[in-house]
């Protein structure tokens, strides 16, 4: 499985970016979860949200909640994560990952592939 993000960027706080991850490789699996997670050098990666393949289901996490909304094109096997009023806490490299699953999770730890990740810088 092949991860592919895009949209990043900068931005003034208060604005909106569209992150975009196209998944290739693995087309043949009906049940899977994909995932954005971020992480600042020296920190700890942060999950972000989830989604399930095979429905509408999804996890956010309590620090975007309200403001990110992931979503799905399966016909495009792309994943989305609309952010918006973005804060200054929310610099960071954006990644996605994808699993085996039938339920969204946040587990990092539990997702095997990932791309290279997509900056979000906001001042």
């Amino acid at each position: 499985v092949q991860l592919v993000e895009s949209g990043g960027g900068s931005v003034q706080p208060g604005g909106s970016l569209r992150l975009s991850c196209f998944r290739s490789g693995d087309t043949y699996s009906s049940d899977y979860c994909m995932a954005w997670f971020r992480q600042v050098p020296g920190k700890e990666r942060e999950a972000v949200a989830s989604i399930y393949s095979g429905g509408s289901s999804t996890r956010h996490s309590g620090s975007v909640s309200g403001r990110f909304t992931i979503s799905q094109d399966a016909g495009k096997n792309t994943v989305y994560l609309e952010m918006n009023n973005l804060k200054p806490e929310d610099t960071s490299m954006y990644y996605c990952a994808a699993k085996a699953c039938l339920w969204p999770n946040l587990q990092s730890e539990t997702y095997p592939y990932w791309g290279q990740g997509t900056q979000v810088t906001v001042s």
